[in-house]
Order: structure tokens, then C-alpha cells, then sequence
């Protein structure tokens, strides 16, 4: 369902969507016979167009705003009855058509425009995507380019997250040879550089993170207009995970893939992705009291005893539907290693993913994953004075 906004309000977006005519539509103010004199013919009937489309109601008070003036306004809705245009568009003009006839108005019969059929150029279609890979937090950007009906075309943005849903979005207008550019540009950046997939694929995602967002949790501001184009023919079409699963396969050394998957996540390229925070409160809670305890141990046994909280936590960190999750997240981030000419390391996160289909106790890199964001805390337990730095403390020495 679209949200409706008034005349001035469509305006604005129209100017933002057409910059050549901006400097034409703004100074009106949301004035539609100050926008009729300026516009010339052809102008005045793509405003219209783009209205009738993008925001109908507010092209329909437009256009029977324009009416008012006959000898200026009917020509371009009467141009428009020979335009093709979308069937949206179409129906917003049959209501002004209507509404005119019934009262009184005399509207002309567009002439017919010879024209004769031919096929657009095909590197004149968009249809575009690209994915980034995940951030430290499970989030990641897909983008869409696609043709825009009334020419140009129409970039989205989205945010997703494979626990959080839908996280932000963006849709922008731009000539198609400037989309193309961004998208080319984007693939160049040195830091989360996106990474072409097939669009039905960027929309299988869009799709399940839309499944995946919480119950009562708004959408961001527009998505709920776009939802539907941007999830359309998402049902049974591969993810890119899927995608990189069917190509690469399996095969490889669980336990080699989980040593160098722990490195990854050391040394910070990977995850670590901990699934449900507020889970992790618990554990916070624990290893912080370890180290305000006024009973001091020795570095082995404070280690130790934040070793048995860590593998406690591991269980409920990763509950399901955690585990699937975090499974998912490493099959796409194998995509975006594989089309960035790391195959083997895609190879190893796709037999990561297998990981969490066992026990979360016996999975190394689950347990590495949550030592990694738990880092800070667990630094803090190295840095707690000895005995002998709380003298007004009482030595209450206990041996490992």
C-alpha cells in the first residue's frame, strides 16, 4: 500500500525525481496554475505522467486543477489519452476523464501518433544487483537498478539483517547511465565493495529478511511502498548462498575449515556476528562480577572460571533459530568470497555453515565467535589488579 501525500508534498518529489524541471516546480510553491505557465506543453505532460503513476491522486488534482483553465489545461491531459502509460497511470486518468465529462468539460480527442513498433536497444534495460558483505554486526547493503517506466531508472538501497530484518532504505531516481556508473564505482571501493548477483537473487533476500523482521517492528520510513515490486518472483529463487552452495559444493576438512575460520575471526575478517544480544547480558553480568570479586585468584583460575562461563553461554547464544541464522550468514558471506577470487575461503564458510547444524558446545568456531565480541570484557579480567594492589582488601587467596 502506497502513503498518500498531498499536491505540494508530490511536487517535491517530482522535482527531486526530474531534476531538469526542478527549477520549474519548486518556485510554484505547490501552485498548479503557477506551474501551468511555466511549463511548456511537453513538460506539463511528463509532470503529469510522472504524477498520474508515482502519486495518483495528487496527478488527479493536478490535472483538475488544470482544467479549470481550458484553453492551457486540457491539452496535456488530452495528449495523454494516446501515451502509453502504465497501468496505474491509466486508470488515475480515466478518473479525470470521468470526472471532467460528468461535469460539462469538453476534452478533446488526442490526435493518433503514427508511430511504428520497435524493439529497445537491450543495453537500454536495467536490471541490475549487487550485495556487500557482512559487517561485524550480521549487516550488509544489496542494491537494485532497474529501468524506470517513465524513463531513467530507479536505484534502491536496502539494509539488511538475517535476525533484524530490514534495517534501512533508500530509492533513488537517476539517468541509467549514472546508476550504471554508481554500480561500477561501488564495485571499486576498497572497504565492503559490492559484488554483482543475479536481481531475482537480491530479491530472495530482500524477501526473507522481510520474514525474519520483528513482529510489531515498523519498517524504515517507504519501504512498505516498494515492498512488493522489491520482493515479486522472490518465491523458490535462489540466494546467493544458495548460489555459491551449488557451485563450490563440500568436501572439505571440517576440521581444518573451523581452524582457519577461527583465525579469520581473530584476526577480525570474519564475524563474529553473536546472534540475540540480549542473551549475551547474562554473560556480561557474570564475567564482570569475576572481576569485582573481592576473593582474588590467580590469572589461571580467573581465565579458567571465564573459559566455564563462555562454553555455559554457547548453548542459548545459539538456540535456534540462531543457529540457522549464523549458518546463513556464512554461506553468503562464501559468495562474496567467491566472486571477489577468495574460493578458498569461500569454501571453508560454506563447511562452517554445516557446523551449526550440531551441538553449539562441540562447534570451535561458534566458540570463537562469541570469544570475540566478549573481548573487551575478558581484556578487563587481565587487567585486574593482584592481592597485593588491594590492601584494603582482605587476601582471600584460593589456588587453581
Amino acid at each position: 500500500m502506497s502513503v498518500e501525500v498531498g499536491l505540494p508534498e508530490a511536487l517535491e518529489r517530482a522535482a527531486s525525481a526530474m531534476p531538469a524541471l526542478a527549477d520549474v516546480i519548486r518556485p510554484a510553491n505547490g501552485d498548479p496554475f503557477v506551474l501551468l505557465s511555466e511549463l511548456d506543453a511537453g513538460n506539463a505532460e511528463k509532470l503529469l505522467t510522472w504524477l498520474l503513476e508515482q502519486e495518483p491522486d495528487a496527478g488527479v488534482e493536478l490535472a483538475l486543477s488544470w482544467a479549470d483553465d481550458p484553453e492551457r489545461g486540457l491539452a496535456p491531459i488530452a495528449a495523454l489519452q494516446q501515451a502509453p502509460l502504465p497501468k496505474g497511470a491509466r486508470k488515475a486518468l480515466r478518473r479525470v476523464l470521468h470526472r471532467l465529462r460528468s461535469a460539462g468539460a469538453v476534452v478533446p480527442e488526442a490526435p493518433r501518433r503514427d508511430t511504428v513498433a520497435t524493439l529497445p536497444p537491450v543495453e537500454d534495460s536495467l536490471d541490475e544487483a549487487m550485495v556487500t558483505a557482512l559487517d561485524p554486526t550480521g549487516a550488509r547493503l544489496v542494491y537494485l537498478a532497474v529501468s524506470h517506466p517513465g524513463g531513467g531508472a530507479r536505484l534502491f538501497m536496502v539494509a539488511l539483517d538475517e535476525e533484524r530484518g530490514v534495517l534501512e532504505f533508500e530509492v533513488y531516481t537517476a539517468p541509467r547511465r549514472d546508476a550504471r556508473r554508481f554500480l561500477r564505482d561501488f564495485r571499486q571501493r576498497k572497504n565492503f565493495a559490492g559484488v554483482s548477483v543475479p536481481s531475482e537473487s537480491v530479491r530472495a533476500l530482500i524477501a526473507r529478511a522481510c520474514r525474519a523482521h520483528p513482529p510489531g517492528k515498523p519498517m524504515p520510513r517507504g519501504f512498505t511502498e516498494w515492498r512488493t515490486r522489491l520482493t515479486e518472483a522472490s518465491e523458490g529463487v535462489a540466494t546467493p548462498g544458495d548460489l555459491v552452495r551449488e557451485e563450490l559444493g563440500g568436501g572439505m576438512d571440517p576440521k581444518a575449515a573451523a581452524a582457519r575460520a577461527t583465525r579469520l575471526i581473530e584476526d577480525g575478517e570474519l564475524g563474529p556476528w553473536i546472534p540475540r544480544a540480549e542473551v549475551l547480558d547474562d554473560t556480561v553480568k557474570q564475567l564482570r562480577a569475576l572481576g569485582e570479586s573481592t576473593v582474588i585468584v590467580s590469572g589461571a583460575t580467573r581465565r579458567e572460571q571465564a573459559e566455564q562461563i563462555l562454553d555455559a553461554a554457547l548453548s542459548e547464544v545459539y538456540a535456534e533459530p540462531s543457529a540457522t541464522r549464523a549458518a546463513l550468514r556464512f554461506e553468503e558471506t562464501a559468495f562474496v568470497w567467491w566472486k571477489s577470487g577468495r574460493e578458498d575461503d569461500a569454501r571453508v564458510c560454506l563447511e562452517v555453515a554445516r557446523l551449526f547444524a550440531g551441538p553449539a558446545s562441540e562447534n570451535p568456531v561458534a566458540r570463537a565467535a562469541l570469544q570475540r565480541l566478549m573481548g573487551p570484557v575478558l581484556e578487563s579480567l587481565e587487567q585486574e589488579p593482584s592481592a597485593s594492589e588491594k590492601p584494603n582488601e582482605p587476601p582471600l587467596i584460593v589456588q587453581p
